[in-house]
C-alpha cells in the first residue's frame, strides 16, 4: 500500500454528484499528492472495509463522529520518479564469467 510521505499521483477523480459540498477541495485527476496517513475507511453510505488516505495538500471535512474524511486509497497510485523509470528501462547486465 502507501507509507506516510509517499507521493502519489490521482488515477480516479471521479466523484458521485454533490459531494463537492462535503469537502472544500478533491484530488484532480493526473495530479501529485503526498500521504499523510492511510486509515481504516468508511463509505458514503456507511459501508466499512475500505482504506483510506488523508492528503497533506488537502484535508477532509470532519464526519458526525470528529474524525476526518478520507479519500479512497483506489484513488491513486504511486508516483515514479524519473529515476524510478529510467532504472525501469536499463537492461540488466549478465556478470562476467571468470575462465575456468
Amino acid at each position: 500500500m502507501f507509507l506516510p510521505n509517499q507521493k502519489v499521483v490521482c488515477v480516479d477523480g471521479r466523484f458521485p454528484l454533490g459531494i463537492e459540498k462535503l469537502y472544500g477541495e478533491l484530488p484532480k485527476e493526473g495530479s501529485t499528492y503526498t500521504i499523510r496517513d492511510i486509515v481504516p475507511g468508511v463509505g458514503l453510505t456507511g459501508e466499512e472495509g475500505e482504506v483510506a488516505v488523508y492528503l497533506i495538500e488537502i484535508k477532509g471535512p470532519l464526519n458526525a463522529h470528529g474524525i476526518e474524511r478520507g479519500f479512497r486509497a483506489e484513488r491513486f497510485a504511486p508516483l515514479e520518479t524519473i529515476d524510478e523509470e529510467a532504472e525501469e528501462e536499463l537492461p540488466m547486465e549478465m556478470p562476467a564469467l571468470a575462465p575456468a
